[in-house]
Formats: C-alpha cells, sequence, structure tokens
C-alpha cells in the first residue's frame, strides 16, 4: 500500500501541477493576453489598478462558463463535483472517475472564466478520483476499502500541492473527511506520504528546481510583526468573528436561494447567474474605476499585495469590494464549482485592511482574525481555517496563533448555531404550512 501511496502521489502531484497551470493559462488568455492582442490595457486577473478593458468584456465569457457548467452538471456523471455552498466536506463516496470528466470540465469553466471560486475543492476531487482510478488499473478486483484508501491518499496528494505543504493538506484532509478512530493511522500514514512524494515533486531535490508553481502559489501577506495582541486586539477579533459568521452565513442563505431557484431551469439560470456576477464586476468597476477582474476569480493571487492597498484605495473602494465581490461570491457558491476557501480568505483579508482603522485594532490581528474567521463560518472546518491562515501570515510571527484560534473557533461555533436556528425555524415553518392546508377528505 505504500509502494501504491508513493507512485498515486507521483501520479497526481504531476496531474495537479498540470490542473492548475492550465487554469493560469486560461485566466491570463482571456482576461489579459486577449485584451492586449485586442489593444487593451489589461491587469493581471485579481490585481487592482487602471484597466482599459470595456465593461462588456466579461459577459460572453461569463455567459459561456454558465453553459459549460451546466452542462457537466445536468449531462454529466457526479454533478460537476460538490456544492461550494456546502463547504469542503470530502466525506461520504469518493470521486469515482468516470466522475473526473465532469469535474474538470466544470472546474476550468468555472476558474478560468471568472467565477469567484477557488481550485481546493476540484483539486481534491480530481486527486480522488485518480487515486481510485491508478488502483483500480494496477489490481482490478480490489476491494472497496482498498480503492476508498487509496481515493483518499490521492486527495492528500492534491491539496498539498495547492498549500505547499504536506501538513496543511494532511489536516485538511483529515477534518474534511471526518477521519478518526482507529481507520485514522491507516490512512494518514499513506497519505502523508503521498502528500510528501507529491511535496518532492513541486519542490524539487538538489540542483532539481522541482515544478514552477509561481502561477496559483500562495503569498503571505505582507503584515507588520506582531510580538502580542493587545486587549483591545482580542475584544475586536471576538466581535468582528461574530459579524463575520454572520454575513457569511447571509452568502450561504443566497447561495442555497439561489441554487433552488437555478435548478428548475439549469442551463438557462446558470448562465444568467454567470452574467448576473458579471453585472456585479462591472457596477464595481463603474463606481471605482478599478478593474472588472477585481471582482471575478478567487482573489488568491491578490494575497501577497491585499496589505498594501491600504495607501492606494479608499476605504469607499475596499468596501465596495467587499459588498460586490461578496454577492458574487455567494452567487458562485450555490450554482458553479469550484472550492469556497480563497474567496472567504480574500474577502476576510479585504474586511481586515478596512477594521484596521476602528480604535484600538491594529491591522496584524484585524486581517489575521477575520481570515480565520470567514474560512471557519464557510468551511465549518476550524482547525483546517487555523493552519491555512497561519500559512498566509507567517510573517507576522507567531504571536498571532491565539488570536487566529480564537477568531476561527468564535465564527464556526456562531455559524453552526445560527444555521441550526435556522433549520428548526424552516422547519416550524413548514409544519404550520402543512398544518393549515386543508385535507383532500376535509374540502
Amino acid at each position: 500500500m505504500l509502494v501504491f501511496a508513493a507512485l498515486i502521489g507521483l501520479l497526481v502531484s504531476a496531474a495537479s501541477w498540470g490542473y492548475l497551470e492550465l487554469v493560469h493559462y486560461i485566466q491570463n488568455w482571456v482576461y489579459k493576453d486577449l485584451p492586449d492582442d485586442l489593444g487593451y490595457t489589461a491587469l493581471t486577473p485579481g490585481d487592482l489598478g487602471h484597466s482599459t478593458m470595456p465593461w462588456w468584456y466579461p459577459l460572453p465569457w461569463l455567459a459561456l462558463a454558465g453553459v459549460l457548467t451546466a452542462l457537466a452538471i445536468t449531462r454529466l456523471p457526479g454533478g460537476g463535483g460538490h456544492v461550494p455552498a456546502d463547504g469542503l466536506a470530502a466525506g461520504g463516496s469518493p470521486t469515482r472517475p468516470i466522475e473526473l470528466p465532469g469535474v474538470v470540465l466544470a472546474a476550468f469553466a468555472t476558474l478560468g472564466l471568472g467565477l469567484v471560486l477557488g481550485p481546493e475543492a476540484p483539486l481534491i476531487a480530481i486527486g480522488m478520483g485518480l487515486g481510485m482510478l491508478a488502483i483500480q488499473l494496477i489490481r482490478r478486483n480490489a476491494p472497496d476499502q482498498t480503492l476508498s484508501l487509496m481515493a483518499v491518499t490521492g486527495g492528500f496528494a492534491a491539496i498539498s500541492s495547492l498549500f505547499g505543504s504536506p501538513v496543511v493538506g494532511a489536516v485538511i484532509m483529515i477534518e474534511a473527511a471526518a477521519l478518526g478512530g482507529a481507520m485514522l493511522p491507516v490512512i494518514l500514514v499513506p497519505g502523508l506520504l503521498a502528500a510528501g512524494v507529491g511535496g518532492l515533486v513541486f519542490t524539487g531535490l538538489g540542483s532539481w528546481s522541482g515544478l514552477s508553481t509561481s502561477a496559483y502559489a500562495l503569498s503571505p501577506i505582507g503584515l507588520p510583526t506582531v510580538s502580542k495582541p493587545d486587549w483591545g486586539d482580542v475584544g475586536w477579533t471576538v466581535l468582528l468573528a461574530l459579524a463575520a459568521a454572520v454575513v457569511t452565513l447571509a452568502l450561504v442563505e443566497l447561495a442555497r436561494w439561489t441554487k433552488r431557484v437555478v435548478d428548475t431551469r439549469p442551463v438557462i439560470l446558470t448562465t444568467v447567474a454567470a452574467l448576473v456576477v458579471g453585472g456585479l464586476a462591472i457596477a464595481f468597476n463603474e463606481a471605482t474605476g478599478q478593474p472588472i477582474t477585481a471582482v471575478l476569480f478567487s482573489g488568491q493571487n491578490a494575497f501577497g499585495d491585499l496589505a498594501k492597498s491600504e495607501s492606494t484605495l479608499s476605504l469607499s473602494t475596499l468596501a465596495l469590494l467587499i459588498l460586490f465581490k461578496g454577492l458574487a461570491w455567494g452567487i458562485s457558491l450555490g450554482n458553479f464549482r469550484g472550492g469556497p476557501a480563497f474567496p472567504a480568505l480574500f474577502l476576510g483579508a479585504s474586511a481586515g485592511v478596512l477594521a484596521a482603522h476602528l480604535p484600538g485594532l491594529a491591522q496584524t490581528p484585524a486581517v489575521a482574525g477575520l481570515m480565520a474567521a470567514g474560512c471557519a463560518a464557510v468551511l465549518r472546518l476550524p482547525l483546517s481555517s487555523v493552519v491555512i491562515t497561519l500559512v498566509l501570515v507567517s510573517q507576522a510571527g507567531v504571536g498571532l496563533t491565539s488570536l487566529i484560534v480564537v477568531a476561527a473557533v468564535v465564527a464556526f461555533v456562531a455559524v453552526e448555531a445560527l444555521d441550526a436556528l435556522l433549520t428548526r425555524v424552516r422547519e416550524s415553518a413548514a409544519e404550520e404550512a402543512h398544518q393549515s392546508t386543508p385535507s383532500l377528505s376535509a374540502r
């Protein structure tokens, strides 16, 4: 099994690299190279600044994304992957090889053409599908337990390639797949080996430089170092984490509502949903003069420079970016296929830059706390959210660790409680409506 795990780590890491590179190529060709060739001044997707790209330019590409995603969801096995509004749950049945074409098509359409989702969920699905396919090719009569084990092993290798750390990938997979009990070491050992082998493929050995990750590598945010937080930082972090939970749940509810509407006529209304996302990006461009692509995409390429935006962007521009990108993310969560984490992290970081103007709150704790809170609120994976945030704010020192943990836990508990309350309200309303409807015999 360990030999198979190492081989799967090689296979999946190479496939993950190709997937991420191709997504990056599509994004840049559609929104940077092609507009430049047409005589416009375009920015790298996600960057802020001056662009002469016409306001209508994203609409045909987003419409194409809507059509392709709808076809993947309705016509191909597997529904194009999991619904991002459900968080990042990898438990249940692993992605089967027959479902990979739908997952890949939906992911390329969603991520490459500008919808507001990240690559992590499709990566896990692709890794699981390839892991199962590899073991089926080697051992045709492999038992179900072996197939599931190798599928999860592929997920380990795939997600670690995105974060550049086998440990981060392992934490996410353990929590997302709800692993535990006696099966934990059985899955953890081959999973870590596959993730480690995949990491060697990406980082290289000796004089070999490894695969290029500059196209999609996550850049730590350049924040001032914090040795320890102040009391004001702690108080504001708790309040802002609660606010982040409320806002995130509201956007998830928007996602669920739009999904119910779109499911009535998926091909037409998925395209309409994509055009609505484009309309939000256009509205932001008209209101601020900033590029349309600042609202589109997941925002992961803009992490490294986000903290610097405080000196170049007005508070109103930041607020409008959070508003329009948040609404675009909410629509994307329900109707397209991708990961929910990176837009949540970007919005949390943007809100942190804005919240740093509150009295008694420094920028570094504000950004770190809201990133952790937003990620935990949408993923419902508090430990993974803590680890991801720590990686992204690593330059600010270990003094933020406790604050990040508090923010993630507060947001997670708050969103779970609020979601349970909404569920009870819906069930009560449905029961009352059923009781008030006269029966057929009474009529």
